[in-house]
């Protein structure tokens, strides 16, 4: 999995304090600024450190921006609440919590909108915020299998593409509901949407068609 940040190079370790110093001021400047107005000279002010420090650790804004809306969604956490049902209440209460934040919403807008005419920042978005997301579908389900609510599925393939379109039914229904369509990802909204996924997980594959 690609790391949010650049290869490493020779010369001074980086600063742990530094690069969150830098990330908070990054989002803090997204709300009061926005995207186009932001600048890599304003974040280093910001954040208190040398222009030519976020060029050692980051090539422009579009990169920056991207680990600083990353660093967000790493926040969320798989909770352990008994059930699949409720532990998949419990991560979209958490990501529409994440997503009502301004900072989240001007950073991941900004860069979606960015990453139609940039396939390299597309690529950053998939391996910072996705892949690394996909996490909590694996850990969830893996569970929700030993709990017996789910079924096994032994096949490889099978399997990666049953969590790349869990997470692409969860995450994409909160980013339309919060970010789209501005309505609440309020807890009966939630529930409502945990049942009709749940209802697809559990129910029986059919048969293969006829060729």
């Amino acid at each position: 999995m690609q790391s949010r940040s650049p290869a490493s190079r020779t010369g001074r370790p980086r600063s742990a304090t530094a690069d969150a110093a830098i990330l908070a001021a990054t989002r803090e400047a997204l709300v009061e600024l926005g995207w186009s107005k932001l600048t890599l000279g304003d974040v280093a002010t910001r954040a208190g450190v040398a222009k030519t420090t976020l060029y050692r650790r980051w090539a422009g804004k579009n990169e920056l921006v991207v680990d600083a809306v990353a660093e967000l969604f790493d926040e969320l956490e798989l909770p352990d609440r008994g059930s699949l049902a409720a532990d998949i209440e419990g991560v979209v209460l958490q990501l529409a919590s994440i997503l009502a934040l301004p900072e989240a919403r001007s950073g991941l807008m900004a860069v979606v909108a960015e990453a139609t005419r940039d396939e390299a920042l597309r690529e950053r978005i998939r391996a910072s915020v996705v892949d690394r997301q996909k996490r909590l579908v694996l850990d969830g389900r893996a569970r929700a299998q030993a709990r017996g609510e789910l079924p096994a599925e032994p096949d490889p393939a099978s399997s990666a593409r049953t969590v790349d379109l869990i997470f692409d039914m969860v995450a994409g229904a909160v980013v339309h509901r919060t970010l789209v369509s501005a309505e609440p990802a309020d807890e009966e909204w939630v529930h409502s949407f945990t049942t009709v996924l749940l209802r697809g997980l559990t129910a029986e594959t059919p048969p293969p068609a006829d060729a």
